[in-house]
């Protein structure tokens, strides 16, 4: 049997980057995972979460959530979600202002395509420091398609 891989997409920047995989599920299976903040550390694929989830069941504009991290040194986050869209994409930020998205489309027969993405490209100045120096830009694209496995595998058993 193949190991299951995500794509990671080569993107025109490099403060973004982005992965894909296609899950064998409806989008709303799907997106019901991912609007829940409590279930993130199920399919963390960088290992940076620590969990002590705070905030809303289920996510929708405006909400905020935090958790527990560590990248280097353990820190605790709020991020206020940015955009969603009930089955199709939400996208959330935080102090440092980068954003992850995460976007579904329905590729037919019950299947989705997930697009999880950073975004970095409008950041303050601090915000790049904290990037540079903990060598999260290089290791985003493989930790994201890791979360993407971590989901399909959840979302298909």
């Amino acid at each position: 049997m193949d190991k299951v891989r995500a794509e990671i997409l080569d993107l025109d920047s490099p403060l973004k980057t982005a992965a894909r995989v296609v899950i064998d599920a409806p989008a709303q299976q799907i997106f019901d995972l991912i609007a829940d903040p409590r279930c993130h550390p199920l399919f963390d694929g960088s290992g940076t979460l620590q969990g002590h989830i705070s905030g809303p069941e289920r996510l929708h504009l405006g909400a905020k959530f935090g958790m527990a991290m560590k990248i280097k040194v353990p820190y605790r986050i709020t991020n206020t979600v940015v955009a969603f869209e009930e089955g199709r994409k939400i996208s959330w930020c935080h102090l440092m202002k980068w954003t992850w998205s995460y976007e579904l489309k329905d590729i037919g027969a019950g299947r989705t395509e997930v697009t999880e993405s950073f975004d970095a490209s409008d950041i303050p100045w601090f915000a790049s420091k904290w990037l540079a120096a903990t060598g999260s830009l290089a290791r985003n694209p493989k930790w994201m398609a890791k979360s993407l496995v971590q989901l399909k595998a959840i979302c298909e058993s």
